[in-house]
């Protein structure tokens, strides 16, 4: 499927990594599990690892920001009590959080022994419209085959993993991912990943143009009300920077920046929610006991003087991600018959025409 510049669509000034995607930030791998099973399961499970290290073992910094409530993004407490990022991240359906949770401390305490916690971080969307949801068919042995099949290479997107059922912007959503290179700060690079189930056709925005104002809903229907948001996004931010926590937290903040920019509204009922890790400090101890821990940890802070930067990379990214989504999903029926049609490439140029020969002012939905 072609991405976002494949179709000559550069979202924002500052250049994609080799893959443009989080797997541009060395270590960073991507796994995924998709379930696709007769006419009702349209669902799967998304793993990403920080590094290419043992994440409870080796810990890096992070924060986490929320735009909207109404989700979930297990082991936020901890995150923000310690700013530090202790495990593989899952991204799944909304009722298989507790499992994917679950299995992910399976995974930690099968590779160690003695006292072992785990407070792993699992974030959701719901994939109702196309998934039974409620059927409980993400199970543990598909977390592991995420994890076992992650890679740092390019990373599939659309109709994947996690982002199997979802929708966006009445569009079939999915995974997406892009990354940039901050040439001006050391040449550092920044990863997004999303999980899009969100938005309105109506706020769909692409490079500032209003084209879901001018897709209409007779030309590729919507699997909801034109003008209804379907559900949540979560976004991973990644970087190689030298970042403390307290950055970290400002970087996940940006990526509701790049909702916004693609015509996200943090609507009342969606789980908008981030988490930015830094790698930039590797080497942080782990939860030992605190006989055997260091006593004092060197690190490195970028100044944050030099921070803006960064923040208009995970705005780019995080804008560019959910267009990938969006351009990797493949139309799909699933529960009940209801069908999610994608966002074909054709129809995103042939708006994007119309919008920039007629201007924008009085484009709305017919």
């Amino acid at each position: 499927m072609p991405r976002a510049r494949d179709l000559g669509i550069s979202i924002g000034t500052l250049a994609p990594g080799g893959l443009n995607a989080i797997t541009d930030v060395a270590g960073v791998r991507v796994g995924h599990r998709t379930l696709v099973e007769g006419s009702e399961v349209r669902t799967g499970v998304t793993v990403v690892l920080p590094h290419e290290g043992d994440a409870w073992a080796e810990p890096v910094f992070a924060g986490a920001h929320r735009l909207n409530g109404n989700g979930e993004l297990t082991g936020l407490a901890w995150i923000r009590e310690s700013g530090m990022l202790h495990s593989p991240i899952g991204l799944t359906n909304t009722h298989s959080v507790g499992l994917v949770r679950d299995a992910l401390v399976a995974y930690e305490a099968s590779r160690r022994s003695g006292d072992f916690w785990s407070l792993p971080v699992v974030g959701e969307t719901w994939d109702g419209v196309l998934n039974d949801v409620n059927g409980m068919h993400v199970k543990t042995e598909h977390v592991l085959a995420a994890i076992e099949a992650a890679s740092d290479g390019p990373v599939q997107e659309g109709n994947v993993g996690g982002g199997t059922g979802m929708l966006c912007h009445g569009f079939k959503g999915g995974i997406g991912t892009a990354s940039r290179v901050v040439e001006e700060v050391g040449g550092y690079v920044v990863g997004v990943l999303v999980q899009a189930n969100h938005g309105s056709r109506e706020q769909l925005r692409v490079d500032g143009y209003p084209v879901g104002r001018v897709i209409a809903t007779s030309e590729v229907p919507s699997a909801g009300a034109p003008d209804e948001a379907t559900g949540s996004i979560i976004g991973i931010v990644a970087t190689d920077a030298p970042l403390i926590p307290t950055q970290c937290r400002r970087l996940a903040q940006r990526a509701g920046l790049g909702v916004a920019r693609a015509g996200g509204l943090g609507e009342n009922s969606s789980g908008d929610l981030f988490l930015c890790f830094a790698l930039g400090n590797r080497g942080l101890p782990p939860n030992q006991r605190h006989d055997a821990a260091p006593l004092a940890v060197p690190l490195r802070m970028l100044a944050n003087r030099w921070i803006t930067p960064l923040f208009q990379a995970v705005v780019e990214a995080t804008e560019e991600a959910i267009l990938n989504a969006l351009l990797a999903a493949e139309t799909m029926s699933g529960r009940g018959g209801a069908t999610a049609h994608r966002l074909q490439p054709d129809t995103l140029l042939a708006a994007l025409a119309l919008l920039g020969s007629a201007g924008t002012e009085g484009t709305r939905m017919v």
